[in-house]
């Protein structure tokens, strides 16, 4: 099977592309649906994060393949788990995955929730490789981030990053997906856009209880009014536009 393959579904959205480094992500988010997808609990998905046998090897022979055939379409790192996990200390799995990148000039997309002492040692590289970096950003509350994304970075941390990449001349991203409190969705569109060059923004899935309480269309409609007032480069995810 290939490590570097085409995404189905809603995963198109986000890349045509993507590359999974690690299997497990210990950033333990509640919405995470990663561990269905891999015939895992919650529990067992979330307990650590493993590099993928002979990642790199495989990574590089067919990053090699694709650059031969003239690729254009970026790979994302990464889907399944989070390509900055606390464990990238120790193993740069995607430092040496984005230095391939740039040995064969691909084009590659970052997503993460990662710690800022994690990426940053990683920013000139991605700016070397012209990757865009992307920053999952549902809260503007570190007390509703820390009750479903418990071991990830830190809100303020992630802005931080945000603005230090995009300082570099980084292309930056913000996955606003997924939305659970429109009202802190919208503060950070209110604010953010200047640091970012483009939004995708999704609704909460899977949870009706919740999603039931969220006037959805409403949400779309004000989150679109700001973000054309500024200018911004955004897309809906359909699960927003096909209410």
């Amino acid at each position: 099977m290939a490590v570097i393959y085409e995404p189905k579904g809603r995963a198109l959205e986000y890349s045509a592309l993507a590359c999974n480094l690690y299997l497990g992500c210990t950033h333990a988010c509640k919405y995470c649906f990663a561990p269905s997808c891999m015939r895992k609990t919650p529990d067992q998905w979330h307990a650590d994060a493993n590099p993928r046998k002979d990642i790199i090897q495989s990574f590089e022979k067919e990053a090699r393949k694709l650059a031969d055939a003239g690729e254009k379409r970026p790979i994302l790192f990464c889907f399944l788990s989070d390509p900055y996990q606390p464990d990238e200390k120790k193993y740069r799995l995607t430092h040496q995955a984005l230095s391939i990148v740039a040995k064969y000039h691909l084009k590659s997309k970052i997503l993460t929730k990662g710690h800022t002492d994690i990426i940053e040692p990683d920013l000139p590289l991605m700016k070397q490789a012209e990757t865009e970096l992307g920053i999952t950003l549902s809260f503007g509350n570190d007390t509703s981030r820390r009750e479903w994304e418990p071991c990830a970075a830190c809100v303020e941390e992630r802005i931080e990053t945000l603005k230090m990449a995009h300082a570099m001349g980084i292309r930056t991203w913000v996955s606003m997906e997924p939305v659970i409190i429109p009202k802190e969705a919208l503060e950070l569109l209110e604010t953010l856009t200047p640091f970012v060059d483009h939004w995708k923004i999704g609704k909460l899935n899977h949870f009706p209880d919740i999603e039931k309480r969220v006037d959805w269309i409403a949400f779309r409609e004000k989150a679109k009014s700001i973000l054309d007032d500024q200018g911004a480069n955004y897309y809906f995810k359909k699960s927003l536009t096909e209410l």
